[in-house]
């Protein structure tokens, strides 16, 4: 039994929280608590599957409690943070109170929507497990209504989608919906064949997946654009109301769905000083992941903004491999602190990136030495590294079985409207 030992509150189960637990678990030296609003984790890349049908969220998410069962230093709490009190190092919960010795930060970021109030109130979101059940449901509705639908107009209209934001994240959906156009909609929607419905990709840049390489970005353009995807770039939405997008250089498209995937913010939270927080919100880091002005509060992910990194002196993109490595990293420092060790500076390791297109369709680049691939073997490629990131070996086993039939069959069962009677638990 050892004596003094630390307690750790960790703040969010994302990538970050779950590598940082991970590496302190039964760890004598250490109480590790999780704070997380939801009771699970869940696997954003995979997201866009779930709000279009081809997963189901089972294949993404995990509980908690059960993830980590059997650790005996390790607490879960779900709860939101409504304020830090450094002083006396504790949290508060809307759950209770929750005292540390070192406080992690690995909340991860929310929907950016760049003060468009009318985008925030009417868009459709894809950042949570809730968003992506909500625009399968709105999705699903639509095609409901367009099927009784005997307005062309109005019909246009309903099956018009506008997806805004040319990131992986965009370009997914938009992909997906374009084969749902052409090979499921005709089948389970033959009142909407011939139907005028047009899937819009919009950005305010010059290019999709515009951190990518040109390579990458040619080829997801002319792919998307063959697959029937309207791709409009240098376009700034600016207003949605009454099912009109519009656009600053005064252009508009009448859609009755506009899914909002064109940027992100950090959180901020009661007790943290503004001064520790740098561009766009991320809180500020040094080399070993401490939040500026603190003493004991450290933030790792897509929530800090580290500059010590000599090759991201900008700071680190808010990707996956980011927060694993800050969470595994954070957690050997943590070890070397109770030792009297000296620490290890956080250096990242880029691996590359990579977004999926459509069936047997993606792209890929590496960093070292510069390697663009695509088509196929980065479909083949993207697929893999998905499927063995996912938490457990059940969830691999489940979605790699969903993926299987959906490409087999061009087809999925799970396309069911199924709304909550409440909304509030």
């Amino acid at each position: 039994m050892i004596n003094n030992k630390k307690t750790v509150v960790i703040i969010g189960g994302g990538f970050a929280g779950v590598n940082l637990v991970k590496q302190l678990r039964n760890d004598d030296h250490f109480d590790v608590v999780l704070v997380d609003k939801n009771n699970y984790n869940f696997f954003p890349p995979l997201l866009y599957q779930v709000a279009t049908g081809y997963l189901e969220t089972s294949n993404i998410s995990y509980p908690f409690r059960k993830l980590f069962r059997g650790i005996k230093n390790f607490r879960f709490q779900m709860g939101v943070v409504e304020k830090v009190v450094q002083e006396q190092n504790k949290v508060i919960l809307d759950t209770g109170e929750v005292q540390y010795d070192y406080l992690v930060f690995a909340t991860g970021t929310e929907t950016n929507y760049f003060g468009i109030e009318s985008v925030k109130e009417n868009s459709i979101p894809m950042k949570t497990v809730e968003d992506a059940l909500y625009m399968r449901n709105s999705m699903l509705a639509l095609l409901e209504k367009a099927s009784r639908e005997t307005d062309p107009l109005e019909r246009t209209k309903l099956l018009t989608i506008v997806v805004a934001g040319g990131g992986p994240t965009g370009v997914e959906i938009s992909g997906m919906f374009a084969e749902m156009k052409r090979t499921v909609i005709p089948q389970d929607y033959p009142e909407l064949v011939g139907s005028n419905a047009t899937i819009y990709l919009v950005d305010g840049l010059k290019a999709v997946l515009a951190p990518m390489s040109e390579k990458s970005q040619k080829y997801t353009y002319d792919t998307l654009t063959k697959m029937g995807v309207t791709i409009q770039l240098d376009s700034l939405v600016q207003d949605y109301t009454n099912d009109v997008v519009r656009f600053a250089d005064g252009k508009s498209i009448v859609a009755k769905t506009l899914i909002w995937a064109a940027g992100v913010t950090s959180l901020v939270f009661d007790g943290i000083e503004k001064e520790s927080y740098g561009r766009g919100r991320r809180m500020i880091v040094d080399g070993y992941n401490k939040v500026s002005g603190t003493q004991n509060i450290y933030a790792i992910g897509d929530t800090c903004l580290q500059t010590a990194d000599p090759a991201f002196v900008q700071g680190h993109p808010q990707v996956a491999q980011v927060a694993i490595q800050q969470g595994k990293n954070l957690g050997e420092n943590f070890k070397k602190m109770v030792k009297g060790e000296g620490l290890k500076s956080f250096v990242y390791n880029d691996k590359g990136s990579m977004a999926i297109i459509g069936r047997n369709k993606a792209v890929a680049d590496l960093p070292s030495p510069k390697v663009h691939f695509d088509g196929f073997i980065a479909w083949a490629a993207w697929l893999f590294i998905h499927l063995i990131s996912l938490i457990t070996g059940g969830i691999r086993v489940k979605t790699l079985y969903n993926w299987t039939i959906s490409y087999l069959t061009r087809d999925q069962s799970l396309r069911v409207l199924i709304r909550p009677a409440k909304k509030d638990i």
